[in-house]
Formats: structure tokens, sequence, C-alpha cells
């Protein structure tokens, strides 16, 4: 039996200053390192003593000290994995979010959306995303580890879970899960 618990950072300075997260290299607010305490003491509740438990992050800065709360109740280190990064916005990363918002396109009610250009040059697809999570997630599902954690961002979170229910990577599309 394996048990996947899926984490996105809390709080981040990107948040509050209301630029673009992306592949900015924010890290935690005060109230991000607080919420990040009580994330890893939820999980200690949550995991066996003694349990076999693995810890993944992606390397951006707001997550790895989000694991790093975690790794310290469990005594692990965190595998840290660019894969499980949030969606590369190009060059509105690090901008005013209404920079962002004036230019994004966004992707049609109907039809292809995973390869649809959102009008922000440098910006990743959908499908991109979608794949480098998948590979993630297909390496991390392969390990035998009886409980693995896996610290990622909010717009991340939807392609951790679709790899993981083993949703086809052509039907993710329109699927959002929410942390």
């Amino acid at each position: 039996m394996r048990t996947i618990y899926a984490v996105t950072h809390p709080e981040a300075t990107h948040h509050i200053e209301r630029v673009v997260g992306g592949w900015h290299d924010s890290q935690l607010t005060p109230a991000g390192h607080s919420a990040a305490a009580s994330i890893a003491q939820a999980l200690r509740a949550q995991i066996p003593d003694g349990a076999d438990v693995e810890l993944f992050s992606s390397d951006l800065q707001r997550t790895r000290q989000t694991a790093e709360k975690v790794a310290e109740l469990f005594g692990v280190t965190p595998i840290l994995d660019r894969r499980l990064r949030e969606k590369s916005y190009g060059k509105a990363e690090g901008r005013p979010q209404e920079w962002l918002d004036q230019r994004f396109i966004p992707p049609p009610a109907a039809g292809e959306r995973l390869e649809h250009d959102e009008g922000v040059e440098g910006a990743e697809t959908k499908a991109a995303l979608a794949q480098r999570i998948f590979a993630a997630m297909h390496e991390i599902l392969q390990r035998p580890c009886e409980h693995q954690i896996i610290v990622t961002h909010g717009g991340s979170l939807t392609f951790v879970v679709a790899s993981w229910i083993k949703m086809p990577i052509t039907t993710v599309g329109h699927a959002f899960f929410e942390g």
C-alpha cells in the first residue's frame, strides 16, 4: 500500500507583491513559514512513526523551504526535482500580475487547450508543463516507498494529481485540482 501526500507551498512573497510566480524564485513569507510548519505537523500526525517516507520537492525556493520544514520532522532529505516546478510564464516572470493579465489569451472553452499559446513570449504551454510533471511522477511512482510526500505549486498540483490517478495526459486540458 502506498500513500501520496501532495502539498502546495503556502504564502510566498510573489503572492503579497502581486507579481507573477511561475519560475520567479520567490520565498515564503513569515506567514508562509508558519503555515509550512503547520503542514509538516499535520503530515507528522498522519504518517506513523517509523514508516518509510520519501520527500520530493520542486527546486524553487518557496517549495524547498516548505519541504525543509517537513524534512525536519521526518529526518529525511528532500529530493529536489525541477520538473515539479510551476508553469513557466516566460517574459512575465516576476512582473506585476496586471502585466500578465493584459497580455494573457485564455484557452478556448472547447477543443485543443494543451498546446494553446497564451500570448506571452517564452511561456510554457500546458502540454509542456503536463509532460514534465507526468515524467517526474512516473519516476516517483516507480519507487517502492510506502509514504511519499510531494511539495509543488498550486498550478502544478493539477498535473501531479492527474498523473497519480493515471489520467491520460491528452485529457488534462480541462482538468483543475485545487489544494
